[in-house]
């Protein structure tokens, strides 16, 4: 219970930072998409021709995945943070308003309009003064369904760098903190309705001319708007930081970026952490200056970045991941951390002993029987094609999930093969057995430490605390605070701390 106690309070203490972000982001692109979808309803009403095609689009914008469109306003607009999460979110708000405005006008009495008509009015005159008012109830039903789309689609804003209570949902899921991803849900779903109802409030207030309704839902407004300005007043933290530390969607970029500012900040210097940010979207962010420092993989920038598909060797990839991020993208490596989180392939000890497998060569005539489980993204990286196209492997089915899910499922038989990552405690806690990978088809994932060139410069002599990692973690350390997190219920905290031991 105490144990219950201490970590909800840990979570709530974050609440404010990722409440008042998450209605930032909701009520400026709620807003932003009532200033466009009116104007689009008023062409459409206007233009009949230009009806459908103005709703077809708005249907089309609905139908692509959230996280997705969020994702492609980053490329497009070469930022991570507020501006690709609110102008992925308008998009998302304008459909409802925008179709209920077009039908509350269209379905207005015909006999009120020709009255109108009949005592003068313009065709904006009526649309203003007897069309627009009558919709109002429509309209305002159709605000309120965006509403509640958008502060629930705004969760997934993390992965992009805008802070959400998305970053309770995705920093919870990876390291299996259900404390942190019920808040996240229960604070996403009360605001959500808190929002509904004083929408509604205000309605019934203007509607029946209740002047302390109207009062009371003016207070409430006034109050959520002041909780929405709190991080434009305290956004200077961020501009302010010394250095800004990113971190990828997994419990070793946790602690690692945890443990980074940890040695940061005893040294004075002020941190400021972007949690959860998407793979490309950490290294654009870093290319483009968004982030300072962050830990990717050799691995990654060879396969994924810089589009390679041979394995020259471990010094070899060392050296050109190394030259093509200083050459192309002004990047250093400033440590090679010492350990190496490699893509494998994984299969439960049961299994792989039954079968006699124990190396991928072993496991290419029993594929076509099996079940591979990968992480969301495995299936679409350089890495698998590699895989699949040296050994020839094909299976029966491919199954992505969560990579939290993976070894549970693995180990229980959901599936039978997964893509298994070589630090991650969990290997030996299910007893999973790791396939040698004995055609050379993944290249080596050493962890290594990024710093972007102004940082380079920005920190001066100060870099030496970077350096200081170098050939620092073990990879036994490293799996080892994994597992602390993973599996023993600790926090990142405590591993970060563990592994700050192990430097020192």
């Amino acid at each position: 219970r105490v144990v219950m106690t201490d970590a909800l309070r840990q979570q709530l203490a974050l609440l404010p930072d990722y409440l008042s972000n998450h209605l930032l982001l909701s009520l400026v692109a709620l807003a932003a998409g009532t200033l466009l979808s009116l104007p689009l309803a008023f062409v459409a009403i206007r233009f009949t021709k230009l009806g459908g095609p103005i709703l077809a689009i708005a249907s089309t914008i609905q139908t692509i995945p959230g996280l997705a469109l969020l994702a492609l306003m980053v490329p497009l607009l070469r930022q991570i943070g507020f501006l690709p999460a609110v102008i992925a979110l308008t998009l998302y708000s304008v459909l409802p308003i925008l179709r209920n405005a077009v039908t509350g006008i269209a379905n207005v009495d015909d006999d009120l309009i020709e009255a109108g008509r009949g005592l003068g009015m313009t065709d904006n005159q009526l649309l203003l003064r007897v069309q627009l008012p009558l919709a109002l109830p429509v309209i305002v039903a159709g605000f309120r369904t965006a509403t509640v789309w958008v502060v629930g689609i705004a969760t997934l804003s993390t992965p992009v760098g805008a802070t959400s209570l998305g970053n309770y949902i995705f920093s919870g899921l990876q390291t299996q903190n259900y404390t942190a991803v019920v808040v996240g849900c229960v604070a996403a779903a009360t605001l959500a309705l808190v929002l509904d109802r004083l929408i509604r409030s205000i309605e019934l207030a203007l509607q029946q001319r209740r002047r302390r309704l109207g009062a009371a839902g003016i207070v409430a407004a006034t109050g959520l708007a002041l909780l929405a300005a709190w991080p434009l007043w305290f956004a200077a933290s961020l501009r302010d930081a010394d250095v800004v530390i990113g971190t990828k969607t997994f419990t070793e970029q946790y602690i690692l970026g945890r443990l980074i500012a940890g040695e940061l900040e005893s040294a004075g210097l002020a941190t400021r952490t972007l949690d959860s940010l998407g793979s490309t979207v950490a290294f654009d962010a870093l290319a483009a200056g968004r982030i300072d420092v962050y830990v990717d993989y050799t691995g990654t920038v060879w396969a994924n970045y810089m589009q390679r598909t041979d394995n020259p060797g471990r010094a070899a990839i060392a050296a050109g991941v190394e030259n093509w991020l200083r050459d192309e993208h002004g990047i250093g490596v400033v440590a090679n951390l010492g350990f190496e989180n490699a893509y494998a392939l994984g299969m439960a000890r049961a299994e792989a002993d039954a079968r006699g497998i124990r190396t991928i060569d072993d496991l290419v005539p029993y594929a076509a029987e099996l079940t591979i489980g990968g992480d969301y993204e495995f299936f679409e990286r350089p890495e698998w094609r590699a895989l699949a196209e040296r050994y020839r492997l094909s299976f029966r089915e491919r199954v992505s999930m969560d990579s939290t899910l993976m070894y549970a499922a693995v180990a229980t038989g959901d599936v039978d093969v997964i893509s298994a990552f070589s630090t991650d405690g969990r290997i030996a806690a299910f007893d999973l057995v790791v396939l040698d990978d004995t055609r050379g088809a993944l290249p080596p994932y050493d962890a290594v430490l990024l710093v972007n060139g102004t940082a380079l410069e920005r920190l001066g002599d100060d870099i030496a605390l970077l350096r200081q990692f170098d050939g620092a973690i073990s990879a036994d350390a490293m799996r080892a605070a994994n597992k602390h997190v993973d599996l023993d219920d600790g926090t990142v905290g405590e591993a970060a701390a563990l592994l700050a031991g192990e430097i020192r």
